[in-house]
């Protein structure tokens, strides 16, 4: 079969090829526009994303360093706490007024008042960190205080008459009342 294309039909056909090439130039664009906004928007994501992990990073660093500091912080309040515990019960102890039987101890050095302590052990024990010996301690006996480097004496204090009194002498009570 023959067919005969005029040039008006030629005309026709060149036009409408002309028309799609435009189209699929246009198309093409427009498509090469999406690939090239898409590639773009590919690239800033991985970007975004390099930089969220690299931030999540250096975050899990600073919070493991924060924790380890306040694991620390932790620890010493602990330790502040307990002391503080220790220093409240000690102070309770020795701001307790003493009891009427409690006896004290009075160090004299050469006859001179020198410190008083809780009792006598924590005396001779503070006497050695001055240079007297820890033993050999001996009552004063007949010779008068001022003559020994170190002496020792134990009191108590009487709270009824508000006055300390030596555990060795006995108490005397004064003649006729008098006070």
């Amino acid at each position: 079969m023959i067919r005969i294309v005029t040039s008006a039909r030629l005309t026709a056909l060149q036009q409408d090829a002309d028309g799609a090439r435009e189209r699929a130039r246009e198309v093409q664009g427009a498509a090469d526009r999406a690939s090239a906004g898409h590639t773009r928007s590919a690239q800033r994501l991985t970007a975004q994303l390099k930089t969220a992990r690299r931030e999540a990073e250096v975050a899990r660093a600073d919070a493991l360093d924060l924790q380890a500091a306040l694991d620390n912080i932790k620890a010493q309040l602990a330790k502040a706490h307990d002391r503080a515990a220790e220093q409240a019960a000690r102070i309770e102890e020795l701001s307790a007024p003493p009891s009427a039987d409690a006896s004290m101890a009075l160090l004299l050095y050469y006859g001179k008042p020198h410190s008083i302590h809780p009792d006598r052990s924590a005396a001779y024990a503070y006497a050695a960190t001055l240079g007297a010996p820890l033993s050999g301690w001996v009552p004063v006996g007949e010779r008068p205080a001022a003559e020994l480097r170190w002496v020792c004496m134990s009191f108590i204090y009487d709270a009824a008459r508000d006055h300390f009194r030596s555990v060795t002498a006995p108490a005397v009570e004064p003649l006729g009342g008098a006070a």
